[in-house]
């Protein structure tokens, strides 16, 4: 849990947030030109991507109110509040931060409000210091930023979120809302939480590019394999049996395939046949599907894999041991977080990172999702429900001009070792993510429940059978019943 925190909040600090266009909305709309020209600047290591030449004439869009204004959020002051924000404006070091601070600059001035990210709590504290300001209210303008977990459906069924559908200044058709966010937060035809920067990349595959050259596999045929969408669980253990060895023929591996977190390995397999433990209805409420075939044949799979080509750690290896192993080359494979890759930044070995590989139930590349969220608390009334909600929608559109610059390949490219992982594996993923619900239902435990207990011996379907009535009554709680 504490890497997790860790990790998120890294992820999120250094993301770059997309910038703003003009949200929709039933005003008028008028298109005013920019007075002064956006120049595409470049310099080395610095290239405007997306721009044509070197200078381009923005245009803004003004949304006007009933009356032929600009809308006028009188002088609100916003704060996105979250656990990992400084609040500071920071210098801009591209042409495109450029761009979207004076965006940014912009929108504040035409509908005067002002808006930051800033810190107003911790990671452990943020769940209920947002419950408690939910139910007791407050003068503050905040968006609150809540990471995944039981305290989102806690909150929605006891009134506490806004339901954002009923603002007509969002539409949530627009490409920009990450689909997996909406899903888990969409109960029947309301909507409590919403997402407008791109989906953080989760569970990959990674690989230690020296250790398969030395096993005859050249490093670049798996992005060709996942190109070609052949990157399937059958051909990862085919490449896991050609790099185990044992060098001496004493009987013992010297060289294993894997090490990984059975924690990340399970819900990753899970996702790529189209599995998982829990799923929403259409109605939003949840059910459990641990033991469909789908979940039943990963985790199966899982557990086989695991007994053949995880490598045996030392007695005294501390909790993180695979991340340790993974960096002195004791394994060609890891199944990790996207983020593990600013955490191997001294790795001597070069390393590469796929998607997880399809299960036979899919035809596409899949990633469970665990983003962070933006909720408005149901203690403002509609009318301040609504300027937030403009302003968050400003705030996450497209900077004008730079519509199709990838900024978030920006923080990508300083952890990763290649582009291929970016360019090719991370651009698959942040528009592959998929929901995890059962983080969503109170008192289910994965890993005591789950993870930590299956084996050959006592099999998924075992297991399942074991946990079926006490995970129903998480359900039916979790879903409102009494």
């Amino acid at each position: 849990m504490k890497k997790w925190k860790r990790a998120m909040a890294l992820m999120m600090a250094s993301a770059m947030v997309s910038g703003l266009t003009a949200c929709g909305g039933t005003g008028k709309a008028a298109d005013v030109k920019v007075s002064d020209s956006t120049e595409a600047k470049t310099s080395e290591g610095d290239e405007a991507k997306g721009a044509e030449s070197s200078e381009q004439e923005g245009t803004y869009t003004v949304l006007k109110d009933d009356t032929g204004k600009p809308y006028d959020l009188g002088g609100m002051e916003i704060t996105i509040a979250d656990w990992y924000s400084s609040g500071d404006e920071e210098k801009p070091a591209s042409a495109y931060e450029e761009a979207r601070q004076e965006y940014i600059d912009w929108i504040q001035e035409t509908y005067n409000f002002k808006i930051q990210q800033k810190a107003i709590t911790t990671w452990g504290d943020s769940p209920e210091d947002y419950v408690n300001y939910a139910t007791t209210g407050g003068s503050e303008n905040y968006l609150f930023t809540l990471y995944q977990g039981t305290a989102l459906s806690s909150a929605v069924n006891s009134g506490l979120m806004y339901d954002l559908s009923t603002l007509d200044c969002l539409n949530f058709s627009d490409s920009k809302w990450v689909p997996s966010i909406m899903e888990l937060m969409k109960k029947g035809n309301s909507v409590y939480g919403m997402r407008g920067n791109p989906h953080q990349a989760t569970a990959g595959i990674f690989f230690n590019k020296r250790l398969l050259e030395e096993a005859g596999i050249k490093p670049d045929s798996l992005y060709e394999l996942q190109a070609n969408k052949e990157w399937t669980w059958a051909k990862f253990e085919e490449l896991c049996k050609q790099v185990q060895k044992d060098t001496n023929n004493d009987g013992i591996i010297d060289q294993y395939a894997m090490t990984n977190f059975s924690s990340t390995f399970y819900p990753a397999a899970m996702a790529s046949n189209g599995g998982g433990l829990i799923k929403k209805d259409e109605a939003g409420r949840f059910y459990n599907t641990l033991e469909s075939d789908e979940t039943m044949e990963a985790l199966n799979w899982s557990i086989d894999m695991i007994s053949k080509y995880e490598m045996v750690y030392p007695k005294d290896a501390k909790w993180d041991y695979t991340y340790t192993a993974f960096a002195n080359g004791e394994a060609a494979f890891t199944c990790a977080e996207s983020y593990s890759a600013g955490d191997w930044s001294k790795m001597e070995d070069d390393f590469g990172f796929v998607c997880f590989p399809m299960g036979p139930k899919m035809d596409h590349y899949v990633n469970y999702a665990q983003d962070t969220l933006v909720v408005i608390p149901s203690c403002y009334d509609k009318d301040k429900a609504w300027k937030l909600a403009f302003a968050y929608n400003l705030y996450t559109d497209p900077v004008p001009g730079y519509e199709d610059y990838e900024s978030w390949k920006d923080g990508y490219y300083k952890s990763f070792r290649d582009t291929e992982s970016v360019d090719q594996t991370i651009a698959l993923m942040i528009n592959s993510g998929v929901p995890r619900y059962e983080q969503a239902v109170s008192g289910i435990d994965v890993g005591k429940d789950l993870y930590w207990t299956i084996n050959k011996d006592n099999t998924p379907a075992q297991q399942a059978e074991a946990i079926r009535n006490t995970w129903q009554s998480y359900i039916d709680t979790a879903n409102g019943k009494q």
